[in-house]
Formats: C-alpha cells, structure tokens, sequence
C-alpha cells in the first residue's frame, strides 16, 4: 500500500501527458515531497519510540522537551529584530543547521544539567514542559507586535507540511538522519534492557544513566531535524509508535523500528495522498494527521484509566 501511495503521489493527477517531455520534471519535483515524508516519518517514528522507552510512558511524546517551542521561538525572534526581507532570504544549509543547531544545544544543557545532579526523567519533562510554555509565551507577544504581512509570512513557515521543506537540505538531513538511526539500530538491545526499568538495568549490568542521557541526545537531534525540516507535528510519531504497540507483539526494539517507521510513513503518504488528489485539500494535511493523533490520544488515556 505505501508503494501504491508513492506511485499515486508521483504520477496521479499530473496535469502533463505521460509521453510529454515535461512530465518527467513534474515528478522530479513531486520526488522532493517523497524524500521530505520520508525523513520526517524516520526522525518521529525513531525519536518517539526511543523516548516512550527510555521515560518508560506510552502516552507521551518528545514535544514536551519543548521542540515545538524553541522552533516557533527563534523564527518569531528571526522576523521580529530582522523584520521580513531578512526573515525571507534567510534560507539554506547554514540556517537550517543553525535551527537544528540551536535545538540540539538546548536539550543537551537540560540534559546535562539536569540528569547529572541525580534528577530523574520525569523531572526533566517538567521542566521542558515549563520552558516551553514560557517560550510559547514569549512568542506569542513577539507575534503580536507584527504587522498583517509579516505574521502571514512567519505564519506559514510554522506550519507544519512537507511542502516548506526544502531540497538544499535533504543531503544533511539524510547524512544526520542515517547516522543516528544506524546508532539507535545498534543500540536496540540496550534499549530492550531499559525497557525492563532502571533496577533491573543496573542489575543486568548496564550503566542505565549514560545509556539514558546518550539515547536523549540521540532524540534531541532527530526531532531538531525532523522539526527543522518541515515544522512541528506533535502527534505523528505518537499515533505511528501507539499503532505499532497494537500490531506488533514483540518487545524486541529491532522490530519495532522498522514497524514504527513503516506505518508512519504509510500514514503520511495515505494522508498527502488523500487529502491531495481526492479532496484538493493541501493545507490540511498536517491539520488532520494532528486531530486524528490527538483524538487517539485522549482515547490511550482513557483507556489507560480504565485499567
């Protein structure tokens, strides 16, 4: 099916005939959205996983660290003291890297700082819950000193879709991305042993709190990726990995990657391809992928509750 939703996105609805000259440079250009939903489905799919296994919680998601919020936070203060012409030329591998950069940085202080003074996970979520909202804050009263066009440009660069992603930044993105998911894949069999819980770990051998720390690093950069690329979706990798729970039995964190990575690619070429083709509804792609995990969500707390 997820082959099936490729060949549609490249080829359905394409406006050129198949044996005009320009239809190929038409899917050339579709190829971009492809590889863009492909990067992005690997860095949420492996970060949630990683994180729900290393917080030992499967109803949250690594948003909470705040990566949401420094993203919305470092453009809004890009458009605020640069103003709009510097806002739109500022584009390439160096911005991109600086935005990766700068959420990465964040995240290893907190880590750092917060992990190697005996603090546990949780405590950590709480104050990335905290900096975030007051980040959001700051944002918002930086966005609401803007004029109409300048809100309207940054408006549309917060807004997560694969369509603001841009092609100069698929190599680095690839290279970051292939590297640490080639760690991560090395590192499953610790991760089936943090699995267990921090007493069992240490029993078993394993120096839980580095193990701990280096898996954190390894979320922070695919979602400062992830993020940087085509925006924040905060409930993709939840309902991908919550799914793979669901049609997975097996702990094994080898399968549960390439399941996790599989079916969040399939929901997001299913979604484009959808809402695309059939409904001509381009902007509410990401919209509705959000709904729908936040709807699954509510459904896994209450569910839980239950229990």
């Amino acid at each position: 099916m997820t082959l099936v939703n490729i060949y549609g996105l490249l080829t359905y609805n394409n406006p050129v005939p198949i044996d005009s000259p320009s239809f190929l440079p038409v899917v050339k250009r579709r190829q971009n959205t492809i590889v863009a939903m492909l990067i992005a489905a690997t860095c949420q799919a492996l970060a949630t996983l990683v994180f729900q296994t290393v917080t030992n919680n499967r109803i949250i998601t690594p948003s909470l660290l705040g990566f949401e919020a420094i993203y919305f936070t470092v453009n809004t203060a890009t458009m605020y003291f640069l103003g709009i012409n510097t806002f739109i030329a500022l584009y390439g591998t160096t911005y991109y890297l600086s935005q990766v950069a700068i959420m990465v940085i964040i995240s290893l202080i907190l880590f750092s700082t917060l992990l190697s003074k005996g603090r546990n996970v949780d405590f950590l979520l709480l104050v990335g819950i905290i900096m975030g909202q007051g980040l959001r804050s700051i944002s918002a009263f930086m966005r609401r000193l803007l004029s109409p066009s300048e809100f309207d440009v940054l408006q549309a660069k917060l807004f997560a879709s694969v369509n603001n992603s841009d092609k100069s930044y698929f190599l680095i993105s690839i290279i970051l991305v292939g590297l640490v998911g080639a760690i991560i894949f090395s590192q499953s069999h610790k991760l089936n042993v943090i699995n267990l819980g921090a007493g069992v770990s240490k029993n078993l051998g394993l120096d839980y709190k580095r193990s701990i720390i280096f898996a954190l690093i390894e979320v922070s950069i695919l979602m400062s990726v992830s993020t940087a690329l085509i925006g924040p979706m905060n409930f993709f990798g939840f309902l991908a990995v919550s799914l793979t729970y669901e049609f997975a039995k097996t702990y094994d964190h080898k399968y549960l990657f390439l399941m996790a990575l599989f079916l969040a690619y399939f929901i997001l070429t299913s979604a484009y391809f959808v809402m695309n083709h059939i409904f001509n509804a381009n902007g509410v792609v990401s919209i509705l992928i959000e709904l729908v995990g936040g709807l699954y969500f509510i459904y896994m707390v209450f569910r839980k509750e239950k229990r």
